[in-house]
Order: structure tokens, then C-alpha cells, then sequence
């Protein structure tokens, strides 16, 4: 395919762009183990944003995987997940925070090491956001590329290390011209005690034309359904 972007996001490392509909964002984990935390945002109108309840509960899902959309809380689509070679990506456990880091891995500031200093990813979201008059009000539950939670019959929470082998990738057909914010830092449950977080190569192509026997889009009528939403809203925008 033809590539219209690409970069490599360090560990740590934290990353905002808008994306057009009709565009591919490729993830690509690596080295195996990488926390991709993502929000998305309506590029136009902000107010509109990923809506975590709204993409399980129609979906009737847990994770997110191939065949899965991301919902926004206006009843549209952000994007549809159209190949995934993790097959698992969490969905409920949120990001670190600069508490919840320092207790972990401890403190470990910019003066002390430069680049390589310890990130949480609220903060990484927060500067991003910034850049594109957002803030902390805007903050909503994101999602975690590449991480694999389950839960067991008492609803506890358990991350599962390697979920994500070397080379994991998870491609999303862009379906709003949307505002993309990504931080790569450890997943707030993963118990690795040592500061690690895993470098992503980002990649956008241009996206194959969505056809009606689409596997995301008929998966569950709430994607059809929030697709023409989408379809509707842009029908006297172009």
C-alpha cells in the first residue's frame, strides 16, 4: 500500500494528529509487550469523542478486536477495526496517572535522566490535548492497543504479559475525519516492576473502499446503524 505517513513512537512517547476518513492507521507493536493508550476525537467538532459504554454494550463485547468499531457518543463511528494479529485489546482499565508510576517504578524526573525520564500516560494525554484546546475536561476512558485483561467469576481483573508478540499489528479504517491522541506507557495493571514501555511504529495508508458485505459494519446492527449516522453527517460537508 501506499504510505502517507510514518513513525516510529518511542517508549514512553506521546503522539496527536488528525486523521481523514477513508484513511488506514496501522499500530505495529514492535518488540512484543507495547500499552498503546488512544482516545479519538470528532477533528471538527471535539465535543464529540470515543464512548467507551456505547462501543461494548452495542457490540456486546469485552475487548475489541478484527470486525469491532469504535463508537463515538453522538451515535456515529470513529473507525472500524479491520485486521488484528493481537486479537485482544482492553477496553475498561483506563491509564497510569504520575501516583500510580511513582509508586511502581519511582521517581525517575527529567533532570535526573533527560528523555528517558518516567511518563505516565494522563499527563502524556493531557499535553497532547493541549496542543488542540483540550483539556482535562476532556479526558473520557480510553482504550489500551495490544493489552489483553480478563476477568474471573468474581470480576476481578487480570493482565495477561505477552499477550502482544513482536510484530502485532491492528489496522483501523478511519469513518471521521478525527483527532487521534496516543501515548505508548505501561498498561496500569501490568506487573512488570521495571519501567519499560514498548516502542510502536505508526503508519497511515489510504484505506480500501468499505463494500456492503463489510465484516465490521455488519457485525452487529449498532454498527450499520452508526455507520449511516456517520454517512449522514458528511453527506452535505464534502
Amino acid at each position: 500500500m501506499n504510505v502517507l505517513y510514518e513513525r516510529i513512537l518511542p517508549g514512553g512517547g506521546m503522539w496527536s494528529q488528525t486523521i481523514s476518513r477513508g484513511k488506514l492507521l496501522r499500530l505495529n507493536d514492535l518488540e512484543g509487550g507495547a500499552n498503546v493508550c488512544a482516545l479519538f476525537y470528532n477533528a471538527a467538532e471535539p465535543v464529540e469523542r470515543y464512548n467507551m459504554p456505547d462501543t461494548l454494550k452495542g457490540q456486546h463485547t469485552f475487548q475489541l478486536t478484527e470486525g469491532h468499531c469504535l463508537h463515538s457518543d453522538m451515535g456515529r463511528l470513529f473507525a472500524s477495526i479491520v485486521r488484528d494479529t493481537a486479537g485482544w485489546h482492553d477496553t475498561v482499565c483506563g491509564c497510569s496517572d504520575a501516583k500510580l508510576v511513582r509508586e511502581k517504578y519511582g521517581e525517575l524526573t527529567y533532570q535526573q535522566a533527560r528523555n528517558g525520564f518516567h511518563r505516565n500516560a494522563r499527563d502524556n494525554f493531557l499535553i497532547e490535548l493541549g496542543k488542540h484546546g483540550l483539556g482535562k475536561r476532556d479526558l473520557v476512558p480510553n482504550l489500551n492497543f495490544f493489552s489483553k485483561v480478563v476477568a474471573d467469576e468474581a470480576g476481578k481483573l487480570t493482565y495477561l504479559s505477552g499477550a502482544s508478540p513482536a510484530g502485532a499489528e491492528i489496522d483501523l479504517r478511519l469513518e471521521m475525519d478525527s483527532l487521534v491522541v496516543l501515548t505508548n506507557c505501561q498498561h496500569p495493571l501490568d506487573p512488570n516492576p521495571v519501567y519499560s514501555p514498548k516502542p510502536v511504529k505508526i503508519t497511515v495508508f489510504p484505506a480500501e473502499p468499505t463494500l456492503s458485505d463489510d465484516l465490521c459494519l455488519n457485525s452487529r446492527p449498532e454498527n450499520w446503524r452508526a455507520w449511516q449516522n456517520t454517512q449522514d453527517y458528511y453527506a452535505l460537508r464534502a
